[in-house]
């Protein structure tokens, strides 16, 4: 995307799919460390770890900080609009229109990832005008893998993303869906 593209709405709700993705909120901060303060989470994802009350006051001020910047935007994936079941976010970056998701543990294995990635790949193409979505993955990160694959996503031929976070190295493959 080009850095001329216009910064994000101030507020966002994108329903589709069964979900209401909606902005966090200063009433989300008690239920996030249950979402989010998890090994999968903690070892899958660059969140930190351990996720307890602080941390949940200061990934909301980053969501808003990187909105405000019209980098990325993070929002809870919900039902109905209520209880935040865990996030879906969506960035702009010179690499492309990257998704990224963390679906808290009792919330997993009821399509809340794939259903939210589809959701948010619609709003990339719709009000972003993105061509393409990606993901990037760890190749032994099964659960995301399947993810990718049930939203549509294919495995790009592209270099792998290596790099270490957390203390451990990564190599993250590159998924793509092309936005009709």
């Amino acid at each position: 995307m080009s850095g001329t593209a216009s910064p994000f709405p101030d507020r966002i709700e994108l329903t589709g799919e069964g979900l209401v993705l909606r902005d966090w909120t200063e009433a989300d901060l008690p239920a996030m460390p249950g979402l989010f303060d998890h090994p999968d989470i903690a070892y899958w994802t660059p969140i930190v770890s351990p996720f307890d009350d602080a941390a949940a006051r200061t990934r909301l001020e980053r969501a808003r900080k990187l909105r405000a910047e019209g980098v990325a935007v993070l929002l809870a994936v919900t039902l109905d609009g209520g209880a935040p079941l865990g996030e879906v976010m969506l960035r702009r970056a010179p690499e492309g229109t990257e998704i990224g998701y963390a679906i808290g543990p009792a919330h997993r294995g009821q399509g809340l990832a794939v259903r939210a990635v589809r959701v948010m790949a619609a709003y990339a193409a719709g009000q972003l005008g993105a061509s393409q979505v990606i993901l990037e993955l760890e190749a032994e990160n099964a659960a995301s893998i399947a993810v990718a694959a049930k939203a549509g996503f294919e495995r790009l031929d592209v270099p792998l993303i290596e790099g270490e976070e957390k203390g451990r190295p990564y190599a993250l493959q590159t998924w793509g869906l092309t936005l009709l």
